[in-house]
C-alpha cells in the first residue's frame, strides 16, 4: 500500500500499470488485476475496442474542441467517469478520499463502492465533483436502504445497481493465495457482521467469494427493482448488462441508466465482452436512457469509439488505481487527465468538435 506523494511527470497508463505492480504485494495485485475462471476476459474486452478503427473527416472547423457533456443532470469535463471499486486504500492510504479529490480535480465523476473504505460522508466532503453509490443486493435489505439514506444526506446523486454478480466467480489467483481484506482496511459503511467473511483467510478459497456467498441475494429478480425505487428518490442505474433482452426488461422496469459492463473481466468467463454488446443494447434503449461502456478503457480513443456506437459516456476501473498506488490522488488526476486529454486530441483529429456529433459513421471494424 502506498502513503508517499511523488511529484507526477505524466505517464502512459500502462507506466502506471507498471509502477503498481511492481509496488503493491503479489496477492493484492493478484485481486485487483485478476480475472475469473481461464481469465479470457481480460484480454477479451481490449481485443474488442483493438479491432475498432477510427475514420476521421478532414477541413472540418476544429479550432474550439468541447468534450464537456453532462450526464444525469451532472456536468462533466469529458464523457468519463471513475467506475465503481471496492477498498481503495489497498491502493493508498488515503483510499477513496483520494479518488474523490482526483476527480473532482478533473471534472470526473465518481461512482462509489457500498465496500468503499472510506465513509460516504468523509468522500463526500472531499469531493468537488458528482458522486454516485453503487450498491451490491444484500440479504439484509435495511442494510441498502441505510445506504441510500445516508448516499441522499450526503449528495449522492443516483445509486448504481451492480446485477451480474448474485456471487462472486472462482478467481483462481484470489483462491490460490487464499486472499481475505487484509487487517487495518474495512468496508467502513458496511456493518462488521457483514463483513466478517471477508477478513477471514482460508487456504485455497477467495474470502471475497465465500462472503459474497454468504451476504448477496441470489434470488432478487426485475421485479424486486420497484422495491428499491419505492424507497428513494435517486436515478437507478443497472450496471452489469451484456444483452438486448436484459436491456428491455430494464426499461420496462423503469431504470434510468444502464451501465454495459463485463466486470472488469472478473465475472462470467467467456461472456461478450461489453464493446461487443454495446451496439446492441444501444439500439433497443434508443436514447430513452443514458448508456454507459464499462471496459478495458486504457485511451481517449476508446472514448470516441464508445461514443461512435451510441455510448454516452464511459467508465474506467483499474488505471485510477494504478494512479492511486503511484502518488494518490495527483496519480489518480493524472491517469483522468491523460484520458480526457487523448479524447479531445481525437475529436481534433477526427474532426468532431462537439461530443454530440459522434455517431456510427465515425467507426470501422477490422
Amino acid at each position: 500500500m502506498n502513503t508517499g506523494v511523488f511529484a507526477v511527470v505524466s505517464l502512459a497508463l500502462h507506466e502506471y500499470e507498471a509502477v503498481a505492480r511492481e509496488r503493491l504485494s503479489g496477492p493484492v495485485w493478484d485481486f485487483l488485476a485478476g480475472g475469473s475462471g481461464t481469465e479470457s476476459m481480460l484480454s477479451a474486452g481490449r481485443e474488442a475496442l483493438d479491432r475498432i478503427r477510427l475514420r476521421p473527416r478532414c477541413l472540418v472547423d476544429v479550432s474550439d474542441c468541447d468534450p464537456r457533456t453532462s450526464l444525469l443532470g451532472a456536468d462533466l469535463a469529458a464523457p468519463l467517469g471513475i467506475a465503481p471499486m471496492a477498498y481503495h486504500q489497498l491502493a493508498h492510504t488515503d483510499g477513496e478520499l483520494a479518488t474523490a479529490r482526483a476527480a473532482g480535480e478533473v471534472g470526473a465523476l465518481f461512482t462509489v463502492s457500498m465496500f468503499a473504505s472510506r465513509t460516504l460522508e468523509d468522500i463526500a466532503a472531499e469531493a468537488t465533483g458528482p458522486l454516485w453509490l453503487q450498491l451490491y443486493w444484500l440479504k439484509r435489505r435495511e442494510l441498502m436502504i441505510d445506504l441510500v439514506r445516508r448516499a441522499e444526506a450526503a449528495g449522492y446523486r443516483a445509486l448504481v445497481l451492480t446485477v451480474d454478480a448474485p456471487r462472486v466467480a472462482h478467481r483462481r489467483r484470489d483462491a490460490r493465495n487464499g486472499f481475505a481484506v487484509p487487517a487495518g482496511i474495512r468496508a467502513v459503511n458496511v456493518d462488521p457482521s457483514v463483513m466478517s467473511a471477508s477478513h477471514v483467510d482460508e487456504p485455497g478459497e477467495s474470502a471475497i467469494a465465500r462472503h459474497s456467498r454468504e451476504q448477496f441475494d441470489a434470488s432478487i429478480t426485475w421485479e424486486d427493482l420497484a422495491w428499491l425505487r419505492e424507497r428513494t428518490s435517486l436515478p437507478l442505474v443497472v450496471k452489469g448488462l451484456l444483452t438486448k433482452e436484459d436491456a428491455e426488461l430494464a426499461l420496462k422496469h423503469g431504470v434510468d441508466g444502464i451501465v454495459v459492463s463485463n466486470h472488469g473481466g472478473r465475472q462470467l468467463d467467456f461472456a461478450q465482452p461489453a464493446m461487443e454488446a454495446l451496439p446492441e443494447i444501444v439500439e433497443v434503449v434508443s436514447g430513452r436512457c443514458p448508456v454507459i461502456l464499462d471496459g478495458a478503457v486504457r485511451h481517449g480513443a476508446d472514448i470516441a469509439k464508445a461514443l461512435c456506437l451510441g455510448a454516452d459516456s464511459v467508465f474506467v476501473g483499474r488505471p485510477v488505481l494504478w494512479g492511486l498506488v503511484h502518488s494518490g490522488s495527483v496519480g489518480a488526476a493524472d491517469v483522468l487527465r491523460t484520458l480526457m486529454e487523448e479524447f479531445e486530441e481525437v475529436m481534433a483529429l477526427m474532426g468532431v468538435p462537439r461530443v454530440r456529433l459522434f455517431g456510427p459513421s465515425g467507426v470501422t471494424r477490422q
